[in-house]
Parts: C-alpha cells; sequence; structure tokens
C-alpha cells in the first residue's frame, strides 16, 4: 500500500522554527517529485515548495522563500521541510504529495499520492 505520512506538526510561538516530516512507505521517492502544501482554516489548499528526489529541482512559493527550506533523504524515504521564523499566518494543516512525474510543480492537480496532514499552529 501506497502511503505518505507527515509528522512534526505542533503549536509554536512567533518567531520559532519547526520541521515537518513526509515519509513514503510502500514506493521509494526515487523518480517522484514531492511537494508540500498547506491549508489554513476557510482557505484553499495553497503550494508551498516542491523537490525533485534527486534533489536538483527546488521550488518555493513566495510566501516560502528565506523563510523555508525542503530536503530530502533517500535513504530514510523522507522529505522534510524546515520552517523558520514562523508566523501566525503560517497556521495550517500541512499536507505532503508525490508527483510520479518526477518535477515538482506548484500544481495540486500534478500530484498523484496524498498524506493525511500534519497541523502546525503559531500562536503566542
Amino acid at each position: 500500500q501506497l502511503r505518505l505520512v507527515e509528522s512534526g506538526g505542533g503549536l509554536v510561538q512567533p518567531g520559532d522554527s519547526l520541521t515537518v516530516s513526509c515519509t513514503a512507505s510502500g514506493f521509494t521517492l526515487n523518480y517522484y517529485a514531492i511537494g508540500w502544501f498547506r491549508q489554513a482554516p476557510g482557505k484553499k489548499r495553497e503550494w508551498v515548495a516542491g523537490i525533485r528526489s534527486s534533489g536538483d529541482s527546488i521550488l518555493y512559493a513566495d510566501s516560502a522563500k528565506d523563510r523555508f527550506i525542503i530536503s530530502i533523504d533517500r535513504a530514510k524515504n523522507t522529505v522534510y521541510l524546515q520552517m523558520d521564523t514562523l508566523k501566525s499566518e503560517d497556521t495550517a494543516v500541512y499536507f505532503c504529495a508525490a508527483n510520479e512525474g518526477g518535477w515538482p510543480s506548484p500544481s495540486e492537480y500534478e500530484y498523484d499520492y496524498w498524506g493525511q496532514g500534519t497541523q502546525v499552529t503559531v500562536s503566542s
């Protein structure tokens, strides 16, 4: 069974850092791209960042540039999203998704497998 499982979410204060993880099971991330998306209450899901499994193609949404870093550990079949200087507007459920085409894309329609999400809350 192909699965993506997110972990690492939680409650943090503004300015804090947090790293969320996305681990694949039932398949290897080789030849896939992984994207991170988020959905805040009452808002549409939005793309945050994406990475090719080789690590040689990385894209960020404007909201994530300079504060977020996406990375992959192929040995662990896991993609990470390190989030620094968190703001209240970063509060959302964070989802990861896998794209069989192998290239990161900001379009959720390009992704074939999705995780269930992990809640990140930034509040003082």
